[in-house]
């Protein structure tokens, strides 16, 4: 029996395990970095090992340190969660060897399954249909792959997540994807083997989960549709899925059985697919448990992780899964702005509250379950992926599950850097997404990652609050601004030693209004806005005998304001608003949706101007490369630097043709969000 077990990772990972020992009795060991440090998963666990270090290559990658930290920790098992050294077949063998429990497949099935080249061909042997790969060498590129039709895809041989993925359109685009390739997998897994296979545009993204026993038996239950992704990453996974016919499902999971068998597999796992009309083709099989098994556990009603648990104790599993009941939607909650192409965000997250999530470890029925690595107060740091949380609704239908999913998102309260909040609510709420036409293009294809982020909900600016069909009225940002501008108010009179009874600008006669201006948006190192009028909302009020007297809001009365809480009526229809204030942005959150302000002062000090055509870096990170010198031309959209941030490239290019006027970094630099890294003097036109 496992009674102490380490878990060789970090997040909302680590601590959804931790659930699921606390509840059997295990007693749990914790890793962490020096980035980590203080983080919840480390508070949560009965004990904690130090990784020195806060590169994931030194810590959270090192086999060597973490099985001395089992040693120190006095665990008898490991459980490797999902990425790292997850699926790292030396790993798995080196805890074999220092005679501890592994919880997960064999190291032969995961080295089977580890190079998704040989994976590839080994599935063709058992009749698993697969699409043509063609392996690349350690170095250079390969000139037959110049002969296959575009568009194509690079993907990383040992890893899977997005990281060392890259797609082709074009030949002369091939060798520089190929090393970026090479690069960011080599950094994730640590294995910079990467292979190139045809790109199929608009299918369906659907797995498999796996569960298999010492004893011969084999579970899959069901699929899941993972379609919806940004950056070749799941943003969306559901079960089941919307597409998915009785005879498909029989298809699928006979296939993912074969698969599983032809390596012997024991634990749990995924074997994923691509479909698009008849075509169905293996992509790979993943040898542990999944971002998004949440969803596979309440439609069944089981625990994943314990039942790894009792696999790696020798139990055998029942003949038969438990039937599926209802519709489960997950969506990923990360820290990044879709608006500006996904990027990562870092930050305080002073405030992280998602309303009617049900606590209790247990799956859920037709409720709300929240996984998370983070709380109030923690720091989303540069080293690790930007993921904040896991949100899953189960319903008894899918579009309950996607009502309530939505609902609970948009009265989140996430007070800290830029998150996806808004585009999942709109996404949940899509009519396409609600008919079920989903496929991997879905984003590109309705424009969603276009929308702002963190200044208001999709579409606010133009809503009338008082519902459809009735006269228009203040839109969510404008009565969202007018409660800031009147909490802030009481703050200031809260404060106030004199006369603290008195409103915030009373006068006895008529006087000018008071005027307070916010931009919209905030908590990113360039704002929300672009600077133009547009992106500032300027409140003028006064409070009268009679009161509220807010230019814009003829039928909005001031109900009561406090400094953190507003209540205002407009067209008789009471909405109670709460407002927060973090590092010099307001947050206003309230049932019509949340709305991030930042306070402009009235009389702004003097700053520095940045030179026109300043690339700024988009956040803190190291240099990997400077593609020009100084004096060079440059042509519009030319990669001008390579900054490697949250382990992935992020491409800083030239937003004009001109020349390069300054350089100001070098590779192996840190650098802080917002660091002028070059200045570009745009060529005159003409």
């Amino acid at each position: 029996m496992i009674t102490r077990l380490l878990v060789a990772n970090r997040g909302e990972i680590a601590r959804r395990v931790f659930r699921t020992c606390r509840a059997l009795g295990i007693e749990t060991v914790a890793v962490f970095s020096d980035a980590d440090d203080g983080a919840p998963h480390a508070a949560e666990a009965d004990h904690a090992v130090r990784l020195p270090g806060a590169r994931p290559a030194d810590t959270y990658l090192s086999i060597e340190k973490i099985v001395e930290a089992a040693r120190r920790g006095g665990a008898d098992a490991v459980h490797p969660g999902y990425g790292f050294l997850s699926e790292n077949a030396a790993f798995a063998r080196a805890v074999l060897d220092a005679g501890l429990v592994w919880v997960g497949p064999s190291p032969e099935s995961i080295a089977a399954m580890g190079s998704k080249i040989e994976a590839k061909s080994l599935m063709a042997e058992a009749g698993v249909p697969v699409l043509p790969s063609l392996a690349l060498p350690a170095t250079g590129t390969p000139g037959a792959a110049g002969d296959w039709p575009y568009p194509l895809l690079v993907k990383a041989s040992a890893g899977g997540g997005g990281r060392g993925m890259r797609i082709v359109r074009a030949p002369g685009d091939l060798g520089r994807e190929i090393e970026a390739a090479r690069r960011e997998a080599e950094a994730a897994f640590g294995d910079g083997t990467v292979f190139v296979e045809p790109l199929l545009e608009r299918t369906r993204h659907i797995e498999v989960q796996i569960l298999a026993d010492a004893h011969g038996t084999v579970w899959a239950l069901g699929e899941r549709e993972c379609s919806i992704q940004r950056r070749h990453q799941k943003v969306v996974e559901e079960a089941p899925s919307p597409a998915v016919s009785p005879a498909l499902r029989a298809r699928l999971c006979e296939a993912a059985v074969r698969a599983a068998r032809a390596i012997g597999y024991v634990g749990a796992g995924t074997v994923e697919f691509l479909v698009k009309d008849d075509t169905v083709a293996f992509l790979e099989m993943n040898t542990r448990l999944q971002v998004e098994h949440p969803v596979t556990e309440c439609v069944h009603r089981i625990d994943l992780v314990e039942l790894q648990l009792r696999i790696a104790e020798g139990e055998p599993l029942p003949p038969a899964p438990p039937e599926p009941d209802g519709h489960a939607i997950e969506v990923r909650l990360y820290a990044e702005d879709p608006a500006r192409d996904w990027r990562p965000q870092s930050g305080v997250l002073h405030r992280f509250d998602v309303p009617g999530v049900d606590a209790r470890f247990s799956p859920v029925t037709h409720g709300l379950r929240l996984d998370s690595g983070v709380e109030d107060g923690s720091e989303i740091g540069v080293h690790y992926d930007p993921m904040i949380a896991k949100v899953v609704a189960h319903g008894a239908s899918r579009a309950d599950a996607a009502r309530r999913l939505a609902a609970a998102l948009a009265r989140a309260r996430i007070h800290g850097p830029v998150t996806n909040r808004d585009l999942l609510v709109e996404l949940l709420r899509h009519p396409s997404f609600l008919a079920g036409e989903t496929h991997t293009g879905f984003l590109d294809e309705h424009a969603l990652a276009t929308r702002p982020s963190g200044g208001h909900a999709p579409g606010a600016s133009g809503r009338a609050v008082a519902g459809p069909g009735a006269p228009a009225g203040p839109s969510l940002l404008a009565l969202s601004a007018l409660a800031a501008a009147l909490a802030e108010a009481a703050a200031n009179r809260a404060a106030a030693t004199v006369q603290a009874t008195l409103p915030g600008g009373w006068r006895n006669v008529p006087s000018q209004p008071q005027r307070v201006s916010f931009r919209i948006g905030g908590g990113s190192p360039e704002g929300a806005g672009t600077g133009t009028d547009a992106d500032v909302c300027t409140i003028a009020y006064r409070l009268t005998r009679d009161g509220l007297r807010a230019d814009g809001f003829p039928d909005t009365v001031l109900v009561g304001a406090s400094p953190a809480a507003v209540v205002l009526e407009t067209s008789g229809v009471r909405h109670r608003f709460s407002v927060a204030r973090h590092g010099g942005v307001t947050y206003v959150d309230s049932p019509l949706g949340p709305v991030r302000l930042t306070p402009l002062p009235r009389l702004p000090e003097p700053v520095e101007r940045l030179a026109p055509g300043s690339l700024l870096a988009p956040m803190p990170g190291t240099v990997l490369r400077v593609e020009v010198k100084p004096g060079e031309p440059v042509a519009a959209g030319q990669v001008v630097v390579v900054l490697e941030a949250m382990k992935m490239e992020h491409r800083i290019t030239a937003p004009a043709g001109g020349t390069v006027r300054e350089l100001n970094t070098a590779p192996g630099r840190q650098v802080e969000a917002g660091a002028v890294l070059a200045v570009i003097e745009e060529r005159e036109q003409g």
